[in-house]
């Protein structure tokens, strides 16, 4: 009975998860540059190719936060139902780049000194730029620039719906989901074994452990079936290309705090085979997060000014699109 508990109280979980308006996820690499530089020598890289040590050191020390708040609970949420979306790659000396999607704005920030370190050819000078650059100065000097989702789709031809522009992107519908989730659920009870430890002050860990290889090759065999539900061009693996996948026990660890689901801990050391490996693990966070908001002082990023001017492309219809070029936010109330 230990096994089916153990289940039950993570499906449980889940669930709870799904009641939630909004929610944040936190994925830690647990790993060292070493670790990534050794991984990296496995896959025999061509010369000149190999993983720079700057790019090691970040990505080693990175964290991916992703925020989403929505009107209805998220279980039961659509796209139109999101009232704000946030993603932000971290490292311990400061963020990365950052992503928020409020209202009819898309909001955008990046370190382009640390992305030109990370890459091995540095970034040019914001002053090295044309008169013409406007605010793409504003993105190498690492400030918020913004862009209208309906300009973008001016920009594109016209309005998607009226179909002369660009199409939504590919979704799945709610009775596709529900297969989806059939299909893992019935795999999980098949391949993976589930036990419980108690903890205090309302804490209790599941593990859940399970062959690597085995668990994927019944995964995408399950979904196989599925294909023609699934968006255009998703492709899923073959068997034949799932062969060579190690096939050592993973064991997850999920925390649960008073029934609900806050973090999971992965080891995927194993997974390295003959790589000579430190650590190698993934660590997941939940949590309620912060309300995604627009950020204040952000530079308009004018797409028909981009368009004909700094990027050289055909001319876009100016009744389509402001061409008055660009200008500057203030501190502006929140959406």
């Amino acid at each position: 009975m230990e096994q089916l508990s153990a289940g039950k109280k993570l499906d449980r979980a889940f669930e709870e998860l799904g009641k939630k308006n909004r929610l944040s996820f936190e994925l830690d690499v647990d790993t060292d540059a070493a670790t990534l530089k050794a991984l990296d020598a496995k896959s025999d890289p061509a010369p000149g190719e190999e993983i720079p040590d700057e790019a090691a050191d970040l990505i080693s020390g990175a964290k991916i936060t992703v925020t989403v708040e929505s009107k209805k609970p998220l279980a039961e949420s659509g796209e139109k139902d999101l009232v704000g979306t946030a993603v932000k790659v971290s490292t311990p000396d400061g963020d990365l780049a950052e992503y928020r999607v409020i209202g009819d704005y898309v909001y955008a920030r990046v370190d382009m000194d640390a992305m030109g370190r990370m890459s091995g050819s540095p970034v040019p000078s914001a002053d090295d730029l044309p008169p013409e650059a406007g605010a793409f100065k504003a993105v190498l000097e690492g400030k918020w620039v913004k862009f209208s989702t309906k300009e973008m789709d001016k920009a594109g031809g016209g309005d998607h719906e009226a179909g002369g522009g660009p199409a939504p992107v590919p979704s799945l519908d709610a009775k596709t989901q529900q297969k989806l989730m059939k299909a893992l659920r019935e795999v999980v009870a098949r391949e993976v074994r589930f036990k419980t430890a108690g903890g205090g002050d309302g804490t209790e860990h599941v593990t859940a452990t399970a062959p690597f290889r085995t668990l994927v090759t019944e995964l995408f065999g399950e979904l196989r079936p599925l294909t023609k539900d699934l968006p255009p061009g998703m492709e899923l693996p073959t068997d034949k290309d799932l062969k060579d996948a190690p096939n050592a026990k993973v064991t997850a660890d999920f925390t649960l705090k008073n029934g609900e689901l806050s973090q999971v801990d992965v080891d995927l050391a194993k997974l390295a085979e003959t790589a000579k490996v430190k650590k190698l693990g993934l660590t997941l966070r939940m949590s309620e997060g912060t309300r995604p908001t627009a950020p204040a002082g952000a530079t308009k990023l004018d797409l028909a000014d981009l368009v004909n001017g700094f990027l050289g492309g055909p001319p876009v219809d100016g009744s389509d699109i402001d061409t008055s070029g660009l200008d500057q936010d203030f501190p502006e109330d929140e959406f």
